[in-house]
């Protein structure tokens, strides 16, 4: 029986995105290879850890409040590194027959068919340069002609060099489709150890509108309510 390496199963309301506000079972696996600079989860980097059996995480999840809430959001480190593909994919067909709303958080490096086939709503990074990481447009094209309406793209942004390289990728992305249709998100930044950014958040709002309101900008609920540096929230 193949194991789960995981980092924790834990509930909390979604502090992000297009479903922010929403309570839900976090589902976090243990390992992640990208290596954001900015990232605010490195205890999940190593695959290293917990390693449990899949009747034990429906188990934790349904302690967690998955009967409640029947929303899971499965996330990492890196869920869609290749070592944890077929525990995923094995995990959401479970998920789906219990009827659970299923959402990814994916690292934009990666899209994997046979598992975003079976969810409900996939959660996909644009990787901007302050976190050291690049996503291809082509996988936010391919994203928009295979699950037009069942994915979000989130972009996290620190400075205008972040703003301007997120703009260039939606205009080459609008010129490769007809029509778009998902919701891009601007995520201003709120790293570790800082005060709330005010000053940036009013920026990336600025930005936005001077450029169209092309995006979305909806900031981090849970670091607003508990700081940047608290975590399972």
């Amino acid at each position: 029986m193949s194991k789960y390496l995981m980092n924790s199963i834990y509930s909390a309301t979604e502090g992000e995105g297009i479903h922010i506000g929403t309570p839900q079972v976090f589902v976090r696996f243990q390992g992640c290879s990208i290596g954001c600079l900015n990232c605010d989860s490195k205890d999940t980097w190593e695959f290293t850890g917990q390693e449990l059996t899949k009747d034990q995480v429906l188990s934790a999840i349904e302690d967690a409040g998955g009967k409640r809430f029947k929303r899971v959001s499965i996330t990492g480190g890196d869920p869609l590194h290749p070592t944890h593909v077929p525990n995923v994919l094995e995990l959401v067909k479970e998920l789906k027959s219990r009827d659970y709303y299923v959402n990814i958080e994916a690292a934009g490096t990666r899209i994997v068919t046979e598992i975003f086939d079976e969810l409900d709503f996939i959660s996909f990074d644009y990787k901007t340069p302050s976190t050291g990481v690049k996503t291809r447009a082509s996988h936010i094209s391919k994203l928009n002609e295979l699950y037009s309406g069942k994915f979000q793209v989130k972009a996290v942004i620190e400075s205008s060099e972040d703003f301007q390289a997120t703009l260039d990728a939606y205009n080459i992305v609008l010129s490769t489709n007809e029509s778009l249709n998902f919701v891009w998100c601007l995520t201003p930044s709120y790293n570790l150890n800082e005060e709330f950014p005010l000053e940036r958040f009013r920026n990336v709002i600025k930005w936005n509108e001077e450029n169209g309101a092309l995006f979305r900008v909806i900031g981090q609920q849970h670091k607003w309510l508990f700081g940047p540096d608290e975590k399972q929230v």
